[in-house]
């Protein structure tokens, strides 16, 4: 499911990389357990939960 991107929603870090805040997360509304930097939903990709 691609969800339309809107203010706030990401950033491009400085090596170019789109990264999805956690208001992008949450609107989205369920964890896709890939360790994303801003993820409101507790995943660690470490302990795999």
């Amino acid at each position: 499911m691609n969800l339309p991107t809107e203010e706030g929603d990401f950033y491009w870090t400085p090596e170019g990389y789109k990264v999805f805040t956690e208001q992008y997360h949450l609107k989205r509304g369920y964890c896709c357990k890939s360790g994303c930097r801003h993820c409101p939903y507790g995943f660690d990709p470490k302990k795999g939960y």
